[in-house]
Order: structure tokens, then sequence, then C-alpha cells
């Protein structure tokens, strides 16, 4: 199988470390956060990759040309204005219209692979979301007559499921997809839930995005030990 990763976006919200760069070229220790996902996928045998290209694409591009490693890279440049429900039907119509992983080019999780396509294939729909709790970013605060009666750090857990990447779908995704102009998220996403046809996956463990300067540099810590989180596949 192959793996289509979307890192064509702007990256706005850290764009401190994305002015020269794209985000998924954001290093994390030594190695830009987009080695570290691809890595998650070799080490579970998925080595194929697609990865669409967008803002300041030609840096992916001399880095996959540059970079020694057995996997399989093709670098697609898809558009710089094109969303990622575009992205997406560019790759699928490079490769052919085959079951494909998908996700993101700014996360990272501990998802395991072969559960989660068991998970698809099992639902028989053709598309299946990664549903993660997102990282808990504030403290609870819990008062009583204008007393505090509680305060400390929310679990994540407590949160609510979001979309964390991590798609397997069909080759009928792509009748989903009505243009370049639509992002994967509020074009395709909603057609297929209309239709009864996308299952949710849901992943309990590991899950960081990469939107903020802190988490960057939460996650560049992490990057530092042998055995990072999102390789611990359970």
């Amino acid at each position: 199988m192959k793996a289509i990763i979307l890192a064509g976006g702007l990256g706005t919200r850290i764009s401190e470390e994305t002015d020269t760069k794209p985000k998924p070229m954001v290093l994390l220790d030594d190695k830009p956060i987009i080695w570290h996902l691809m890595n998650i996928f070799a080490i579970q045998g998925i080595t194929d990759f697609v990865i669409a290209t967008g803002y300041m694409g030609h840096v992916i591009q001399e880095w996959v040309e540059d970079l020694d490693t057995p996997w399989r890279i093709q670098a697609l440049d898809t558009g710089e204005s094109t969303m990622t429900g575009g992205r997406i039907r560019q790759c699928l119509d490079q490769i052919g219209h085959e079951t494909t992983f998908i996700t993101y080019g700014d996360g990272l999780g501990n998802v395991n692979l072969k559960r989660l396509l068991s998970f698809h294939q099992n639902q028989k729909r053709i598309a299946t979301v990664t549903a993660v709790r997102p990282p808990a970013r504030f403290g609870v605060l819990e008062s009583q007559n204008g007393q505090v009666i509680h305060f400390g750090e929310k679990r994540q857990a407590d949160s609510g499921w979001i979309n964390g990447g991590f798609f397997v779908v069909n080759p009928g995704i792509a009748s989903y997809i009505e243009g370049d102009t639509e992002p994967f998220e509020t074009g395709a996403l909603p057609r297929l839930v209309g239709a009864g046809e996308l299952s949710a996956y849901e992943h309990n463990d590991f899950w960081q995005p990469m939107d903020t300067l802190r988490e960057r540099n939460e996650l560049s810590i992490l990057a530092m030990e042998t055995n990072p989180p999102w390789l611990q596949i359970n």
C-alpha cells in the first residue's frame, strides 16, 4: 500500500518557522517532522510515499532527492492554492485509484496501521478517519459561589474526538472530491457522512499536532528519545 502525505499548506500558525520552508520540513531534533511521520509508516511496513506539495514545494523536492533511504518517495507538486481535497485527488490520479493511507504532514501518533486497516476493511465503507483526543492545552477550573474549588490539568480523555488524520480510503473516494479548490474536511468528508460511508477508528494513545512553537518544542524534546512515543506501536 501507499501513503499520501498532505504537505502543501502555508503553516501560518507557526510562521516563525515557515517563512523559509514548508511546515513539514520544520526540524524535530535533526530531522524534519515529515521524516518522523514517514518513519511511523516505515516501521510498520509501509515505505511507498506520495508527498502532495504546494507552498515552497521545491524545498521538499530537493530534500527527497538528497535523502538516502530505501523508502520509495514521490514529491508531487499539487499547486500552491490547491486545497486538501484537490491534493488528494491529484495524488490518486497519479498513482492509480487503490486503497491508500492518507495523513497530514504536521502531526505524529503511534497509530497501529494494521489494526486501522483491518478495522477499515471490516467496516466495509469507503473511508475511515482516525479519531483522536485533542491534547489538553488549558487547566480546568471549577468554582462554586465565586470560590475556586478545583484547579488542575485537563485530561486528554476529557476532550471530545477530533480528526487526527491517518485515513484509509478506497478508490471510490475520488467521486466525493469535487475539485482543487475544495478542502477535504468540508467537502468530501461531510458527503461521506451523508452517504453513510465514513468510519471512525478511535485511537486513545499518543497523538500530537505541531500547530504552535510550543508544540514544536515539545515534539523536539521527544524526538531526542531513543524510542519516541510515536514509534511505540501497541
